[in-house]
């Protein structure tokens, strides 16, 4: 029986009921396994130097590349899912997030950690977690901003969760055995990824991932052949294997609209340059105040608060934002967070006594709430939806590439001077300079657009720049499936 015709002999499957509150309930712990692990990567910093004598620059490279590739990987893992599906996507990366951590136990230097524990794992988180967010959408269309809304708080239960764990089983067995159970820990990605069965959208129909399509090329392969030239014909085939390329880039990676829309390119530029500076605290908030005399337990809790906090100010933030007032002003308050994680900064320097540090992790989490929720909310203000995946595949990339080396620079830095605080005068620098360009920046676009459509205010749409939202209301069955968003976060 082909595919086709099992697909017209089943029922549909239930939307935004019943199997799909399962799936929402494995992408909030796909969520927290995945985004929240690299957390609590600061707790083994300071163990991870002595046992490799490695310096603050060579030892940040570890969990510099696991966000980084986490990040980055998300073109690879569309690809993915499209040829094998969700399912197959988040089960594989379980398996490679898991090897990552088993090996990485046995590690003899710190660039073998580099490949095992930076790169498969990062690599493995990233196909669970961008695989589990395309299969919550998949299951709800009613429901979607909400189920998107309360996965997102897997992400905060794994920054409470993880660094309490990390910190207890570190003192209790060491950081070779603790990674071993953190490779066992991290196979119920593969769980997770069990319950997310293939839907049938409407009865007699495929998954839009399902539904064949005609191959990039095709149409010059057609041209090419009725003017009488062979399909073997060397010229023919490098002249399809050009296309496909172009239209595999175009597809994943939009430089068209890079180049041609202004605020989705200074909204790229301005959040892979705040990149530089926003993962610091996380990295080196731990050594920091240990290296000023906090106890290690006390250091730990540091990130859990930070986690913690935001469980509750995330979803209140996604909420506001949502509100109709804020409707193509969302970047405005964007860049209000991404002063405040700046500005914060500044607290460190002052103390490091452990009560001046709660404070700086009350207000650090208030703050990256605020950047989290509203990144590819704003995203969805610049670009047009029909365009957002791939615009989404550029942006992750470039913020990536940011995150990679912003951690290294400054710990080479701190190398060369012996001197934490400067840790925290380059996030503050990066931050406070990113949201100043951004929101300088739109209000000037803002006001440009404003003088070049006045006159023709009453015949045209709103900006180009503006998101509609959109009823996400089911209609009849004949209707399409739900466009596929491969989403990351912070």
């Amino acid at each position: 029986m082909s595919q086709g015709e099992a697909a017209g002999r089943g029922a549909a499957k239930p939307q935004d009921q019943g199997w799909a509150w399962m799936v929402l309930l494995a992408a909030v712990v796909l969520q927290g396994l995945t985004l929240g692990f690299p957390c609590c990567i600061g707790v083994f910093f300071t163990d991870l130097q002595h046992e490799f004598q490695a310096s603050n620059s060579e030892t940040s490279w570890f969990p510099s590349i696991m966000v980084a590739v986490l990040h980055g990987g998300g073109p690879l893992c569309s690809i993915l899912v499209k040829r094998f599906g969700c399912r197959f996507a988040v089960m594989l990366g379980g398996l490679l997030s898991g090897l990552g951590m088993v090996s990485s136990s046995f590690c003899k230097s710190i660039s073998q950690l580099y490949l095992t524990a930076g790169f498969i794992t990062g690599l493995g988180s990233c196909f669970s977690f961008q695989a589990g967010v395309t299969a919550l959408g998949y299951y709800f269309v009613r429901w979607r901003t909400l189920a998107n809304a309360v996965a997102s708080t897997g992400v905060s239960l794994g920054f409470t969760l993880w660094p309490l764990l990390s910190q207890y089983l570190l003192d209790e067995m060491g950081w070779r055995n603790t990674f071993l159970i953190f490779g066992g820990i991290l196979l119920n990605c593969c769980v997770c990824g069990a319950i997310m069965r293939p839907i049938q959208l409407a009865s007699g129909s495929l998954p839009q991932s399902a539904k064949p399509k005609e191959e990039p090329g095709s149409r010059a392969e057609e041209v090419q052949m009725s003017n009488g030239a062979s399909p073997h014909h060397p010229t023919l085939q490098q002249h399809t294997k050009r296309t496909k390329c172009f239209q595999m880039l175009q597809k994943y990676l939009a430089f068209d609209i890079f180049c041609q829309n202004k605020g989705y390119q200074i909204y790229t530029i301005g959040v892979t340059w705040m990149m530089v500076g926003f993962a610091l605290p996380h990295v080196y908030l731990v050594p920091y105040a240990i290296h000023n005399g906090v106890e290690e337990r006390k250091a730990a809790l540091l990130i859990s608060i930070i986690g913690f906090i935001n469980i509750f100010i995330r979803p209140f933030t996604g909420l506001l934002s949502g509100h109709r007032v804020f409707t193509g002003r969302r970047i405005y308050l964007f860049s209000l967070a991404v002063l405040l994680c700046g500005l914060s900064n500044f607290i460190c320097v002052i103390s490091a006594e452990f009560s001046v540090l709660i404070l700086y992790c009350i207000i650090l989490s208030i703050a990256m709430s605020g950047v989290g929720a509203l990144t590819f909310q704003v995203l969805m203000d610049v670009v047009e939806m029909d365009r957002f995946s791939s615009a989404l595949g550029l942006f992750t990339i470039l913020e990536s590439i940011t995150l990679l080396v912003g951690p290294p620079l400054t710990g080479l830095l701190v190398d060369i001077t012996s001197d934490f605080h400067y840790v925290f005068y380059n996030s503050s620098f990066f931050l406070i300079s990113a949201a100043l360009f951004m929101g300088l920046s739109f209000c000037a676009l803002e006001k440009k657009n404003k003088l070049r459509e006045a006159p023709k205010a009453h015949l045209d749409n709103p900006s180009r720049y503006q998101y509609s939202e959109i009823s996400t209301e089911p209609k009849a069955e004949s209707q399409s499936p739900p466009a596929v968003e491969y989403i990351t976060s912070i």
